[in-house]
């Protein structure tokens, strides 16, 4: 039970094969309180799909480019829960003129960083309140080192979530609140699905990681999460844990 008695906040679940659905199971298996978080039209999925959790947490909305949302979220949240000892941020958007590098509009490249990079912040500070203890942030990464086939502004959008991370870490370690990434290999998830041509990265990745690599099993990534959320990391911030079967260190 590594996370026995915990209490995390869960963003990103819309589907079952996604990363954020496998952190809030493992997390409830492990001995966690789950709540999760929508908005919009994917309310009513996510509802559905916490359904299929091994105990049917609650979802409140929020939508992190939203001021009221993120103002009100503390208070929110305080309704289902008197604290939390972590957050789980799996949230990517860029409008589909943002893989266009060269021809991107600075609207759509807004969009994006907006939704993808300084939304870790705003979701940090928001939930602050809840941390009086120190806690544990995690967010979900594509590793920004390089610059992929197709991903275009969304993968400066990752760069730009990496260094938020690493400043986060830094303005919150005081408060006693780590803040790591686990950088994923690609996985079959809704976001996969929003980018165009995402197939190209699953072709390659099983044949180059040492280790191999389904993209259909989100549960390695999961476990990363799982773990940074446990104790079994008190001294571990600013950190960015690859999950890729070894494909990042490989020439």
């Amino acid at each position: 039970m590594l996370l026995q008695g915990k209490k995390l906040l869960i963003t990103g679940v819309l589907k079952d094969s996604s990363i954020a659905f496998h952190v809030a199971k493992l997390a409830q298996e492990e001995g966690a309180e789950v709540v999760l978080t929508s908005f919009g039209r994917a309310m009513k999925i996510t509802q559905a799909i916490a359904k299929r959790l091994p105990s049917t947490p609650q979802v409140i909305e929020l939508d992190v480019t939203n001021k009221e949302h993120l103002g009100s979220l503390a208070e929110r949240l305080g309704e289902h829960v008197d604290h939390i000892d972590g957050v789980l941020h799996s949230i990517g958007y860029a409008p589909p003129g943002a893989f266009d590098f060269l021809e991107a509009s600075w609207e759509d490249v807004a969009t994006a960083l907006h939704a993808s990079a300084y939304s870790l912040k705003a979701l940090a500070v928001a939930t602050l309140p809840l941390m009086p203890l120190g806690g544990s942030v995690v967010g979900l990464t594509f590793d920004a080192k390089y610059a992929w086939p197709i991903y275009d502004w969304m993968g400066v959008a990752k760069a730009a979530f990496e260094s938020t991370s690493r400043y986060c870490a830094r303005d919150l370690g005081p408060k006693g609140v780590r803040v790591n990434l686990v950088a994923a290999g690609p996985i079959r998830t809704t976001a996969a699905n929003s980018v165009p041509g995402f197939e190209t990265f699953e072709d390659s990745w099983d044949n180059r990681a040492p280790l191999g690599w389904d993209v259909n099993d989100a549960v390695p990534a999961a476990k990363a999460c799982v773990a940074l959320f446990s104790d079994w990391f008190p001294a571990t911030t600013a950190e960015i844990i690859h999950v890729d079967g070894g494909f990042h260190a490989m020439g």
